[in-house]
This record gives C-alpha cells, structure tokens and sequence, in this order.
C-alpha cells in the first residue's frame, strides 16, 4: 500500500495495513535545515516565494519519511486578499481590527486563483515532486471562527476578551464576518484541491475557548457549511479543533471526514463515540517528543491501539511540533508509527 493509498483509505475510514503518519507544523524552526533556508528572508517572503515554500515542505519528508506532505503556508495567507492589512510580529497584527459593520462590508471577496496565485503555484510544483514518490499532498485553511478572533482582536490573545464581548454586544458584526470567512475559505479550499491537494485540513485554533452552548452557536454553522460545499469527494476534509475535548460531539456533526484530536482527548473514548461517522487523528502532546526513543515508541503504540476502533486514524500530534523539539524525538514518532504491526491486507 502505497502513503496516498494509505492516507486516504484511512481518512474514508477503508481498511489500511496500518496508521499513515504525519505531523502538524512539521516543516518549522525545530529543524537545522528549515532556520537556514529561513535565514534572511521574512516570514511572509517565505510564503510566497515558490521556491522556497516548496523546498521547507518537502524537508520533513526527505529528513524524516513522513508520510504525508503539507503545504507551507500561514492560516493568514488568504486573508489579505479580503483587503487586510497584516503584519507578522511574529504572530499575526491587523492594522485596522474589524468592529463595524461597515468594515466588514467593505471586505473584498477575492477569487483565490487571482489573490494569492503562488499558493496554487506551490502546490502545482509540489504535487509534481511528490508523484514520483506516491506521498500524498495536504493543503489547509484557517477556519472562520480563529481568523475572526485575530481581525477582531488585532492580534493574538489568551482570552479573546474583544471578540466574546462582540458575541454579545454586536453579535449581527460577528455574524457577517464569519459569514464573510466562511465563503473565503470554501473557495481557497477548493482551489487548493484545484491545484493538487489530495487532503485539505481545517484548523480551528481558538474555538475551544467557548462553551459547547457558544460553539454550537458561532462555530459549528461555518464547519457545517464548509463541509457541505467543499469538494471532499476529491479530497477528505480534515478539522482541528484546538483544547476542543468539550466539543466532541458537535465536531462529530460537523460532516468532516477526519476528526483531528489534541492530546487533552482519550482518543479511546472518542474512537467509540465516533464510530462510522468519523476517522480520528492525533494525538501526542508534542511536548512527549521531548522523550526517549523507547517511550515515544511506547506512547505510539498506546494512541493507536486506544484508536483502533475507530473507522479510520492518522498518527500525528495533538498540537504543531515546537520550536525547541529534538529532530532525534520526531523521526522516533515516525518511525515508530512505521514499525507499528501490519494488521492485514486492505
């Protein structure tokens, strides 16, 4: 069984031989190789430049055998071409945060292809570099509820206090916005699979901040809706939901294909709550990559057995690998998740 093979059975929830492997942020500053290619050039830069994005998303593969490759990008790529100024200091800083309805309207709705070819043109390239090996291509998007946290907040926050508080103060801005990203992201998702995505993920970093009642309320309509009109027949729809152990069931409604999990999830639980409706990804704390080779091995061996329920799983993390991560703790992963027992024919 070849990794596209693998990936996307396990994402349909088809019989594998055993879990794909990949690991969320795995081209980043852990790596010797990706701090010199980024040396001099800003962040953005990286973004854009074809040749550049291209060589970081391959590393992982040529350094560690991972099993799937993904695009180098940022969540707010797409957003400038809304007619957002952003800056990177080095998270996200909007220039003007929305808090009108009049900004809002004022919002551009860009045609993907046009606002931001060179993603596309990323992954044409990688695509084509990637034939020859048969390892699948994941494009991405940030989903509505986190890019509305940051345009409203203007930068990054623990708590998100500006946006709760439009929640209940203005919440007929809110609703537009989100209904703004909601349309941007199905169109850069399906032009991702356009340009040769095999599996899209839709990261949700800061929707387990609100209540199942909230969530419920001002997320799960977006994934609905971007699970219904992207084009998943031709690529599964993967969603993250960070610190999301709260939400699991309306997650499971969502109508994505794979359920990506943090480590605060007893993956076990959730492959029983799951059942048919969902393949399961995750879900290492990064941090345990920080551990001997054995017990990564070991905890490896833990998650997939606890996942084996489920219809499906992909051995990843329950969050990005972190900056200060040994490389000696990520090829563990990998190769333990390789060495883990052949189950059978597909």
């Amino acid at each position: 069984m070849n990794p596209t093979e693998r990936m996307l059975r396990a994402c349909r929830g088809e019989p594998v031989d055993r879990p794909p492997v990949w690991l969320m942020r795995q081209a980043g500053r852990y790596l010797p190789e990706y701090r010199r290619a980024r040396e001099g050039v800003p962040f953005l830069e990286m973004c854009r430049r074809v040749d550049k994005a291209v060589e970081v998303s391959l590393q992982p593969l040529r350094l560690l055998g991972v099993e799937a490759v993904i695009l180098f990008s940022d969540i707010f790529v797409p957003v400038a071409g809304l007619g957002v100024a952003v800056d990177f200091e080095p998270g996200p800083v909007v220039r003007d945060p929305i808090r009108s309805l009049d900004q809002v309207a004022a919002l551009r709705t860009p045609d993907p292809r046009e606002s931001v070819p060179f993603v596309m043109e990323i992954l044409r390239v990688l695509r084509r570099e990637l034939e020859p090996t048969k390892v699948p291509l994941l494009g991405f998007a940030g989903a509505p509820f986190t890019l509305a946290a940051y345009l409203i907040e203007g930068r990054g926050s623990k708590d998100f206090a500006t946006l709760k508080r439009m929640m209940y103060r203005a919440p007929e801005v809110l609703r537009a916005l989100l209904a703004r990203l909601t349309e941007m992201t199905v169109a850069y998702l399906n032009a991702q699979i356009e340009a040769g995505a095999q599996v899209v993920q839709l990261f949700d970093t800061w929707a387990g901040l609100l209540s199942p009642a909230d969530y419920a309320a001002w997320v799960q309509p977006s994934h609905l809706e971007i699970a219904s009109k992207v084009e998943r027949v031709r690529a599964p729809l993967i969603l993250y939901v960070n610190n999301g152990a709260h939400v699991l069931d309306a997650m499971l409604a969502s109508g994505a294909d794979v359920l990506s999990l943090d480590w605060r999830v007893d993956i076990g639980l959730a492959a029983k709550r799951a059942g048919a409706r969902a393949s399961l990804q995750g879900n290492l704390d990064p941090c345990a990559l920080a551990a001997p080779a054995e017990r990564i091995a070991q905890l490896v061996r833990e998650i997939a057995d606890a996942a084996a329920p489920a219809r499906g799983h992909v051995l990843n993390l329950g969050h990005g690998v972190l900056p200060e991560t040994p490389v000696g703790g990520v090829r563990a992963f990998v190769e333990a998740a390789k060495a883990l027992p052949v189950r059978g024919p597909s």
